[in-house]
């Protein structure tokens, strides 16, 4: 949704660099053009004008003027403000000390609150609660189906007693459901309101009744990200007339400018809880300011990215795939299993859309195929175990069997034999390079245990660190192919600077060659 604002100001901020000392006209130039690019974005005037006051305002300081690089000061900067009009820290939700906690989702219709019931219910049933979907969406035509449908997808309980399409009290419903999740010992209550197509007196009343009901712990107005400047006007209706305690962003994945969505918390002072970026019930998670701020400057997302992994891979047995990388002994069964780990956390492309720089790959990655992915698959499938374990008996006749089983050519399975050994070479190197133990210049691997003579040297070699806050056991290793033609399964993450947009010297990302899509 920010590409469009991500572009610019990654535009504007690169002209700064390289430059030894920054002008006011310098800055006011930078003002300028951040300036249009908010706009251009959808970001309410106001939030434009303070935001551009206060990186003026730093920016002619001495925090700049005295910097070594006052360039990537400018950018510190900016990167700090935006973290601030999104909301400065994250904020949790706020549980009640007597269970049940009572969550009050409230909105116009279409924002998306039935679908954001289920996927934050499935998110609470993740952190080991036990919630309860509650039908107080009596009005719109299907609304308690929908909700409990969502429900069962998302394997949480629903309380839906009345039929809904106009028929029954919602704030009758909403009071009973109480009780229910008592009885019930559910220690959460997600409670679905009805909505309009416009803020009106009896939406109003109606969500309040509800509130004054069952007194939500936690009231949270969900906007849609895709509605432009009426986000703000919703917002502020609602925030006087029922009152909420923090935002949910729907439809993050549209194409819409999404400044706006950017405006809802300066403009409210209420935080951004959690955002929804797919129509799945796993897109969803919690609103991170900083990471969204980075995300817009193209300075990557690791941490989210290794958040993903974290969930997808399992400890132990990253652990020894790490193990098996460093010291080059993976085979093509370990290989198998990190593919469907990385499956687990999405599509290729946006995973690598969180590495810092990837802004300059937008074309590129928009063509990355995952279907690639799943001819892999099927091509180790129809291998033997011995064949997975060692690629090298895998002869011509061998090479026929397993493309005809697999429904591929021959050339495909020849191709990734290849290119598993030129990605089994650069993870191994990458292990070193990035403290993981094995070969290479890092040493650890089998060619290194010799002594000076030339003996061999007693003992286990060196026992795998574990690295606190990075990937589990190592990185994930990307299928080969893909990201092309080059055989490489990772992209060398330490040509990427952690600045902005830092890619080697004379890289040219229109030569990497990418699978296009079928």
């Amino acid at each position: 949704m920010f590409d469009t604002l991500s572009d610019r100001l990654t535009s504007v901020l690169q002209n700064l660099r390289g430059k030894g000392k920054l002008s006011d006209a310098d800055i006011d130039a930078t003002a300028r053009e951040i300036r249009i690019a908010l706009l251009e974005a959808d970001v309410a005037l106001p939030v434009v004008r303070q935001f551009i006051a206060q990186i003026k305002e730093r920016a002619k300081g001495a925090e700049v003027s005295e910097a070594l690089n006052p360039a990537q000061q400018v950018i510190k900067i900016v990167n700090e403000e935006l973290v601030g009009i999104l909301g400065g820290e994250t904020r949790r939700l706020n549980l009640a000390k007597n269970p049940p906690t009572v969550i009050m989702l409230a909105g116009l219709q279409g924002a998306g609150k039935t679908t954001l019931a289920g996927k934050l219910a499935l998110w609470l049933k993740k952190q080991g609660h036990a919630p309860l979907l509650v039908a107080c969406d009596l009005q719109r035509p299907n609304a308690v189906q929908q909700l409990q449908v969502v429900g069962e997808r998302a394997g949480v309980g629903t309380f839906a007693p009345e039929p809904g399409n106009g028929v029954g009290d919602p704030v009758d419903v909403a009071r009973r459901a109480i009780e229910e999740a008592g009885r019930a010992q559910h220690d959460v209550v997600v409670v679905d309101t009805a909505g309009r197509l416009g803020v009106d007196e009896e939406l109003m009343r109606q969500a309040a009744d509800i509130r004054d009901a069952v007194s939500p712990d936690e009231t949270l107005f969900v906007v849609d990200a895709m509605i432009g400047q009426d986000a703000v006007s919703t917002a502020e209706a609602f925030r006087d007339g029922v009152g909420f305690t923090g935002v949910v962003l729907t439809k993050l994945d549209g194409d819409a400018r999404g400044g706006a969505a950017l405006s809802v918390r300066e403009v409210t002072g209420q935080p951004i809880l959690f955002a929804s970026n797919g129509e799945k019930l796993e897109d969803f998670d919690t609103f991170h300011p900083d990471r969204m701020a980075s995300r817009i400057l193209g300075m990557g997302d690791m941490l989210t990215l290794i958040e993903q992994a974290e969930e997808a891979f399992d400890q132990d047995q990253a652990e020894k795939a790490a193990a098996k990388l460093g010291s080059g002994e993976m085979t093509l069964e370990d290989f198998l299993e990190q593919m469907l780990a990385v499956r687990k956390m999405g599509p290729i492309g946006n995973l690598l859309g969180m590495l810092p720089g990837a802004g300059q790959m937008k074309d590129q990655l928009s063509q990355v195929d995952d279907s690639h992915l799943d001819r892999l698959q099927a091509i180790i499938r129809g291998m033997t175990p011995a064949e997975r374990d060692n690629p090298k008996i895998i002869n011509a006749s061998r090479r026929q069997r397993i493309a005809k089983g697999s429904g591929v050519a021959v050339r495909e399975v020849n191709d990734l034999v290849n290119r598993f050994y030129d990605a089994k070479k650069m993870m191994q190197q990458m292990a070193g390079r990035f403290g993981f133990g094995g070969g290479g210049a890092a040493g650890g691997g089998k060619k290194n245990r010799k002594g000076k003579k030339g003996k061999k040297v007693k003992g286990r070699g060196p026992t795998q660190p574990k690295v606190k806050g990075g990937f589990p056991g190592g990185m994930p290793m990307l299928p080969p192919g893909a990201m092309g033609g080059g055989g490489q399964g990772m992209p060398d993450l330490s040509q990427l600077g952690g600045g902005m947009n830092d890619l080697p010297p004379g890289f040219d990302p229109s030569k990497i060659k990418l699978p296009k899509n079928k």
